[in-house]
């Protein structure tokens, strides 16, 4: 509803997450699970302004607390819905960051949920790699270095290392398992 990127977004992040799920050795159920939650992560951003979610330039400090109301505005939509287990979790915690910096709550390692802590890496990947009106995005190098670097602060080590094995399978050597 709210334009081709978000909703090309959300595809791309179900598509790592449920891929990451696979490596992880997920059952089936819980993968489909985590698509459908995973597709629905960003539906609160339906709350935000499109002159904010579409701005051509970076964002004031201002408006970066308004669009990440986006996590309860989302949990807020979906809270009601009970045929997908923790539907939620991913809309709410996926902006948490392992060592407990991230957003709306300020949730640390394994506090958040498995489910959230994929879906707020695979959120990360495709932010990052996605140009935009305001930067372009960046290579793979970049991108590997860059998550390497927040592997512990923003993301569940487990996670990237399986991270790594799907989308940076040249960067894992026999030292890395």
């Amino acid at each position: 509803a709210k334009g081709r990127y978000t909703r090309g977004h959300s595809v791309r992040v179900a598509k790592i997450a449920v891929r990451i799920a696979e490596i992880l050795g997920w059952k089936q159920e819980k993968i489909i699970e985590l698509k459908h939650i995973a597709l629905l992560h960003d539906i609160g951003k339906i709350g935000i302004s499109d002159l904010i979610l579409n701005k051509p330039t970076k964002l004031t400090d201002e408006e970066y607390e308004i669009v990440k109301n986006h996590t309860a505005i989302g949990c807020e939509i979906l809270k009601d819905i009970t045929v997908i287990k923790n539907i939620c979790d991913g809309a709410k915690w996926h902006h948490e960051w392992y060592d407990g910096n991230g957003y709306p709550d300020g949730l640390a390692g394994e506090n958040i949920p498995l489910t959230a802590r994929i879906i707020g890496i695979a959120d990360a990947y495709d932010a990052m790699k996605c140009s935009r009106p305001y930067r372009e995005g960046m290579d793979s190098a970049e991108i590997y270095c860059a998550m390497e670097t927040g592997s512990g602060k923003q993301f569940d080590p487990a996670v990237w290392q399986a991270m790594t094995h799907l989308l940076f399978p040249e960067n894992c050597g026999e030292d890395r398992g």
